[in-house]
């Protein structure tokens, strides 16, 4: 994929947008008593449409971006957002999903991946957080949380970067023939 100027100030843009509204006004709505964590699902669906390579880079500026922003231990998130970014991209290179339910399915599986990565690197810095069920029934309604949440959030990425997309060589459509409906291989 050829990288261009203008995608990758789209994607600037998308990510401090999508992660200042996260930080501003979406933890502050809790939501089944989980907040909404939009960053995984930025961070997917960017490479899902774009790649390893810009879904890692893109990961780690998010990751930095909500480390900074919240004054976290300054790491964890970028390396956990870099390795969803790079596994969503590569399912984009290997695979090529085009289903419908991929964005439910990639969302939920980047939720998931966020959430439990995030709750063991913290475990074994050795923040002091209790892990019970709590902190399970947390983890588990926040990725159903994000997964009712990743379609909406698909269709803003995709709309976003779309304009600056290129145009990918295996999703190009053949051409009908217009020699009279014989097909050029065929003889007579």
């Amino acid at each position: 994929m050829t990288l261009s100027g203008s995608l990758v100030a789209r994607i600037a843009v998308l990510v401090v947008v999508v992660v200042f509204f996260q930080i501003g006004v979406v933890s502050e709505v809790p939501v089944l008593g989980v907040a909404v964590d939009l960053s995984p699902l930025v961070v997917a669906f960017v490479g899902l449409l774009c790649g390893s390579t810009l879904g890692a880079a893109t990961g780690f500026a998010v990751g930095l971006l909500v480390d900074l922003a919240l004054v976290q231990t300054l790491g964890v998130a970028s390396l956990i957002f870099t390795l969803v970014g790079y596994w969503c991209g590569r399912l984009r290179e290997l695979r090529d999903p085009q289903a419908t339910l991929t964005p439910l399915l990639v969302g939920a599986a980047a939720s998931a991946a966020a959430t439990v990565g995030y709750s063991l690197m913290e475990f074994l810095l050795g923040v002091d957080a209790p892990v019970s069920l709590e902190l399970l029934r947390q983890i588990v309604l926040g990725v159903v949380v994000n997964t009712v949440v990743a379609l909406p959030m698909w269709a803003i990425v995709r709309r976003t970067l779309e304009p600056d997309l290129p145009d990918d060589p295996r999703r190009r459509r053949r051409r009908a023939y217009t020699t009279g409906g014989l097909s050029p291989l065929s003889r007579a």
